[in-house]
């Protein structure tokens, strides 16, 4: 099993470079359209796709309660991708969500300004202002998605394995170098190793969306961490009787072994759903 997550600029060939890169290995693109059909799919209302993908949230969708949401739809879609192997994610956090699985190889993709500018007047037949005032948002909004939803930063080098200016380099050429370091990358117990670390993010979910939707059980920012099957559970709640029922509905979904709860609580915390 081998992922590719890529990360870009707006104008800096993010598409063109995975589509390269799609047809050299023959891997599945999994770009915005497929995450958020396979999202709808699960359940996600789609005025949580339009308020949240990728883009910094007002203030008021901030403060609401539908940014847990989201993100579990978003993590479960995710994952589900990522099981079926051999694939390459566009942006919508990706690199983070997957991040130290082995096997997966993270990129950015990064262009010099002026290119930027010079493409997006192309791309939207735009003159100069027009087009820095696009890139402005576009990196405002990504930058603010990504410290909104997992407190780390967009551009940060070191947060990547590979680094590209598209601006200096050709798609084909950024494809290469990419199947390069992917192939560098590949053993088969790395491949092994990731797949069930995959395996064990989906079940995590799969526990979370059980207590969460189809129990609907107040337990607020709840995490269930899948080791080979045993699930540990993290949140908060109120009262102490809906720790023990997360618990109980945990043991309800199949292929968990048993179930540890770290659920603390609280009970002058009021839990909002």
């Amino acid at each position: 099993m081998s992922i590719i997550t890529i990360s870009r600029e707006l104008a800096a060939l993010g598409d063109e470079i995975a589509h390269e890169l799609a047809g050299i290995l023959h891997y599945r693109l999994v770009d915005k359209k497929n995450l958020e059909e396979k999202m709808k799919n699960l359940g996600a209302p789609e005025q949580e796709l339009l308020k949240y993908d990728e883009r910094k949230p007002s203030f008021f969708a901030s403060l609401s309660p539908d940014r847990d949401e989201y993100l579990h739809y978003l993590k479960s879609a995710v994952f589900s991708e990522a099981g079926q192997g051999n694939c390459i994610f566009i942006g919508r956090g990706c690199d983070v969500l997957l991040r130290g699985i082995p096997g997966v190889l993270s990129v950015f993709l990064a262009a010099p300004n002026g290119i930027r500018i010079k493409r997006v007047k192309s791309y939207f037949q735009c003159d100069d202002k027009r087009a820095e005032q696009i890139i402005g948002k576009s990196d405002r909004d990504r930058e603010g998605f990504y410290q909104y939803f997992f407190e780390t930063k967009w551009k940060e080098p070191v947060n990547y394995h590979l680094s590209l200016n598209t601006g200096l380099l050709h798609p084909q050429l950024c494809a290469q170098l990419i199947q390069s370091a992917v192939e560098n990358n590949q053993n088969e117990e790395t491949e092994t190793a990731g797949a069930l670390r995959v395996k064990d993010m989906i079940l995590g979910q799969q526990v979370v969306h059980h207590i969460l939707f189809d129990k609907a059980l107040a337990v607020h920012f709840l995490e269930a961490v899948v080791n080979a099957g045993s699930v540990t559970l993290f949140g908060l709640v109120n009262a102490p009787s809906f720790a023990e029922a997360a618990m109980q509905a945990a043991k309800e979904v199949p292929a968990v072994c048993s179930v540890r709860s770290e659920i603390q609580v609280v009970q002058e915390y009021g839990v909002i759903r």
